[in-house]
């Protein structure tokens, strides 16, 4: 799975995001990459909810 896939699947706009937040993007890219997906969640859980709701997929 990608970086790209996993944002799709969690509702995320990864466009928007990478355009909008481009180092906090390379930083989770990067995170992503090193560790499970199931583990990146549980990492960035309240993270990811405040990421959604500004790039939610539309």
């Amino acid at each position: 799975m990608t970086f790209d896939d996993y944002l799709t699947q969690k509702k995320i706009d990864a466009d928007r995001f990478q355009q909008a937040e481009p180092d906090r993007f390379r930083e989770w890219q990067r995170e992503f990459a090193q560790m499970h997906p199931e583990s990146f969640t549980v990492q960035k859980k309240f993270l990811l909810n405040d990421t959604r709701r500004k790039y939610l997929v539309r």
